[in-house]
């Protein structure tokens, strides 16, 4: 029988309040997030990660005392598994927080696919995320041995699945209101990562037009908010 391997990736959080400065370094470490050699980006991670991690832990001590990113990663990767059925196998691999990529290659070589499906759980593309996952995934991959046919879904920011999702909960909540405004919410990028041709806001913008275009209302107020103070 064919075994088919998805890969999950995401971003990752702190599992306590403990690992929010390390979470905190390994996110300011990647050279795809600070772009500057390693010998400026480490201590200027380190110093990044010393000043936010109080403000940080704030707010994970509100959430419960951690991320629940991973519990509601790992309830996706439980449906899709269902639904694709016994040959297939989802793994949820965390960029910048355990379960991460080292653990992940090894768990899936000892799992033995014949072949493996990278899916970014990132909706829109960006050379922040999903390229610095898959780089990170084939680099692991080469030093552990791992060869096997692999495949890639980099980007769906127009799926009609993702639009319809979006569109059925935000008719919900305005199903019955006149004076509203939708916040539509993305994570920023420093604008010259986006200069530099990086597609994620022109990505996040054919999401939301994608999802404006199925709503059943007229001359809707909406607006799209950048999330963190980097851009």
């Amino acid at each position: 029988m064919s075994k088919t391997a998805v890969i999950f990736f995401n971003l990752g959080g702190p599992d306590s309040l403990k690992a929010v400065p390390h979470f905190l370094f390994n996110l300011f470490k990647d050279p795809a997030i600070i772009r500057l050699p390693g010998i400026l980006r480490y201590p200027l991670a380190k110093l990044i990660s010393i000043k936010r991690t109080f403000e940080a832990t704030k707010i994970y001590r509100s959430l419960g005392g951690k991320s629940p990113l991973l519990a509601n990663t790992k309830v996706q990767a439980a449906a899709l598994e269902k639904v694709l059925g016994n040959e297939h196998k989802v793994f949820v691999c965390m960029r910048y927080w355990h379960p991460m990529t080292k653990e992940l290659v090894k768990k899936v070589k000892n799992y033995a696919p014949d072949k493996i499906v990278l899916l970014p759980l990132y909706p829109q593309f960006s050379s922040t995320t999903t390229a610095s996952s898959f780089k990170r995934w084939y680099e692991e991959s080469v030093k552990q041995g791992l060869k096997v046919i692999t495949s890639e879904i980099t980007s769906y920011p127009k799926c009609p699945g993702l639009v319809k999702a979006t569109v059925e909960l935000i008719s919900k909540k305005i199903e019955n209101e006149n004076n509203f405004r939708i916040l539509f919410s993305a994570h920023g990028l420093p604008k010259r990562i986006i200069a530099a041709g990086d597609p994620y806001q022109q990505q996040v913008e054919q999401t939301i037009a994608a999802v404006l275009s199925e709503l059943d209302r007229n001359e809707l107020d909406w607006v799209i908010c950048y999330q963190s103070r980097i851009g």
